[in-house]
């Protein structure tokens, strides 16, 4: 009986284990908002989001991701043509943005979630004002274009309705001092602590081809680059490629290379997460600063006790060295010998 007893103990405490187990794999394999954070950061700011036109929707189910300005080492800013793609179902797309903080420009990752989070304020077009996202939403399964701003044929696609929105023409490319002054709202705040997924595969592999096409570089397309949408992922030669109608604002070649534009050692991204943190819970503040002051206090403390330390072993060891004479004093209280008495020579004291 005791023995059947010890059994069922060791069943359950097995099976609390598995399933402990379980959950702590399932959330780890789950993206969260806390993973997404700053990818790069560097000394200068893009350029104005360019004027372009959204090429036609392919079909059912895909979902417009604007483009933007990404940043490479070998050659600066370069545009990421905005492109549709196959979203996951019930999912919505937070574009990522750049934010000036701390004398640096970081990039934000965007991602999918069940609700669109903040961008920066940034007005990327096409139901990306700056707030939120007013381009189609999803009704049970199925995703709901609206026609007002989104090219979508309704002979191929017949989710559609249609709702005035107001479009706002600033092509201002980053949030912060010089650029969109945004902050997050509580309920952008809430949405950004939900679960998020990064981008697809398509999406990564977009922004790759489109790092290896010079002619999408700010330094040769001075703002207005030639691909500036595509229907599909990494389709920059298909008959649905749209070019830049203009560039959203003048166009200033940078003086330094880009070797030396891009932060060194994460100063630049650790100052735009210090930044941002403070822009989304500027409750915050008054708490950080202090509890820096109480660090500064502690420093002080300790830097005063190491000093008081050191002067109390050195007044130690001086009482020390005067308590034990050394024998070159000992020698000097020896009488001195007389002028009569002989030298001796060649030997060593």
């Amino acid at each position: 009986m005791k023995m059947k007893s010890s059994v069922r103990r060791l069943g359950s405490g097995l099976l609390l284990g598995v399933l402990l187990l379980t959950v702590s794999v399932l959330s780890l394999s789950t993206t969260s908002s806390a993973q997404i954070g700053i990818g790069i950061s560097v000394r200068i700011g893009p350029p104005a989001l360019p004027v372009y036109a959204q090429p036609i929707c392919p079909g059912p189910g895909y979902l417009w991701t604007p483009g933007y300005w990404a940043w490479s080492d070998a050659g600066g800013y370069y545009w990421v043509p905005g492109t549709w793609v196959v979203g996951p179902v019930g999912m919505l797309w937070t574009p990522g943005y750049w934010g000036f903080a701390g004398g640096f420009y970081g990039w934000h990752g965007g991602y999918w979630g069940p609700h669109v989070g903040f961008y920066g304020g940034i007005n990327y077009g096409f139901g990306y004002g700056g707030v939120g996202f007013a381009g189609g939403e999803w009704r049970g399964g199925a995703f709901f274009y609206n026609r007002a701003v989104m090219n979508v044929n309704v002979h191929s696609v017949t989710n559609v309705y249609n709702r005035t929105v107001i479009v706002n023409n600033t092509h201002v490319a980053f949030n912060g001092p010089g650029g969109v002054e945004a902050r997050p709202t509580a309920q952008e705040e809430s949405y950004a602590r939900e679960q998020h997924t990064p981008a697809l595969a398509t999406q990564r592999e977009h922004e790759h081809a489109a790092s290896q096409n010079r002619q999408l570089f700010a330094s040769e397309n001075h703002g207005r680059p030639a691909i500036a949408a595509t229907a599909r992922p990494g389709d920059f030669s298909g008959r649905n490629v749209t070019r830049a109608n203009a560039a959203g604002g003048e166009y200033h070649p940078s003086k330094m290379s880009p070797q030396e534009a891009r932060a060194e050692g994460g100063n630049g991204n650790q100052a735009a997460r210090n930044t941002e943190r403070t822009a989304s819970h500027p409750e915050n503040n008054e708490a950080r600063n202090h509890q820096g002051n109480n660090n500064q206090a502690r420093n002080n403390e300790d830097r005063n006790a190491a000093q008081h330390n050191q002067a109390a072993n050195h007044e130690s060891k001086s009482s020390h060295e005067n308590a034990k004479p050394a024998k070159q004093e000992k020698a000097q209280k020896q009488p001195k010998p007389s002028k009569s008495e002989p030298k001796h020579e060649g030997h060593g004291r």
